[in-house]
């Protein structure tokens, strides 16, 4: 639930751009009202059989493909503009899993779409943007392929069909040609997502059960502090609503928010994931009035049913420290806490609490 600083600063935006449908047209001229976004990935909602085929070796001029099964899951939010899907993979060398996660921003009317894959869980790829022509789309992007800059391509086709189908492919000459590397095969098994199976406990792999307490549907009353790093003390109380589920076999987790600010309701998406190299916690914020980026992430554990995370962050064009905790965790209750350090962490002002109480 980060609140970047100089997006928390953004409070009000126009509300048709905030739900997708933007007008366009003169005085004395019919306004053209352009299709809804919302509906974009409500296709592909639900639980699902995947059917991979994958070449060994990309840009090596290889024949050799790899077959294998897989699962995935795929949720809306940001009131459908934004998703996140859960995938589970048998490569024929192991189960890996990893998470898919869309934004729609208005603005430029395309897709952002970012992969975070859970045996790095530590960098989020960059992202292909793109949109939907009828039942195809197409994402682009720039990425690194083995020390050398290459172009990405997603492509998506007969998605109303039953069974819609995903291509990646990448190009090492700017686009002048492309390999396909990988193709799915996707099958509904449900309408309804509903989590992929969690890691065994006991499992080496699986990260602690920090998050437990988090999962499910929220109300939540917020208090924020209008301006920060000010003196101010004046604030702003509104509610919200929260849901949270598992991802990456209990090796992360996901939070949708709805926020009823008096200056416009707003939403976003928490997201998180275990680093088993630091055994830390990484925690990322996608504001849903910034839908084109993801911020750098918090870094944290639990001590003592205590969660703490820290990050350096800009607020007003200067450096801070932001610090957010998790605490009073009960069954049915929990507060979220952030503050900033503007002095290298000596001292902090609270400028945002959040307390939940559960629905569900």
């Amino acid at each position: 639930m980060r609140m970047f600083g100089s997006v928390d600063r953004r409070e009000v935006l126009t509300g048709l751009g905030c739900s997708g449908l933007i007008l366009a047209g003169s005085p004395g001229r019919a306004l053209a009202q352009p299709a809804d976004r919302r509906r974009d990935w409500a296709w592909l909602e639900g639980n699902w059989r995947v059917e991979h085929r994958r070449l060994r070796r990309r840009l090596a001029r290889d024949t050799h493909w790899d077959r294998f099964a897989g699962t995935s899951a795929m949720w809306l939010t940001l009131d459908g503009l934004g998703t996140i899907d859960d995938n589970l993979l048998h490569l024929p060398g192991g189960d890996y899993r990893a998470m898919g996660i869309r934004a729609y921003d208005p603005a430029t009317g395309r897709w952002s779409i970012w992969w975070l894959d859970g045996r790095n869980p530590t960098r989020i790829d960059p992202p292909v943007l793109g949109r939907f022509e009828g039942e195809t789309g197409t994402f682009t992007g720039a990425d690194m392929f083995e020390g050398r800059p290459i172009d990405v391509r997603f492509h998506w086709q007969g998605i109303r069909g039953p069974r819609p189908h995903w291509q990646q492919s990448f190009s090492p000459d700017g686009g002048a040609t492309w390999e396909m590397n990988w193709e799915n095969f996707f099958t509904r098994t449900s309408a309804a997502p509903t989590p992929l199976p969690l890691l065994p406990r006991g499992d080496a792999a699986r990260a602690p059960d920090d998050w437990g307490f988090l999962a499910g549907r929220w109300k939540v009353h917020h208090r924020k502090l209008r301006r920060r790093l000010a003196g101010s003390r004046d604030w702003d109380e509104f509610g919200g609503t929260f849901v949270n589920w598992p991802v990456l076999g209990g090796n992360g987790n996901v939070g949708d928010n709805l926020m009823q600010a008096p200056s416009g309701t707003f939403r976003g998406v928490g997201f998180r994931a275990w680093d088993p190299a630091t055994r830390e916690w990484l925690s990322w914020w996608l504001d849903g009035r910034d839908p084109s980026r993801i911020g750098q992430p918090l870094r944290g554990r639990f001590v003592d049913g205590i969660g703490t995370y820290l990050s350096d962050d800009v607020h007003e064009g200067r450096p801070v420290k932001t610090r957010v905790t998790w605490s009073r965790i009960t069954g049915k209750t929990a507060r979220w806490e952030q503050a900033f350090s503007a002095d290298g962490g000596q001292s902090w002002e609270v400028n945002w609490t959040s307390d939940f109480t559960r629905i569900a």
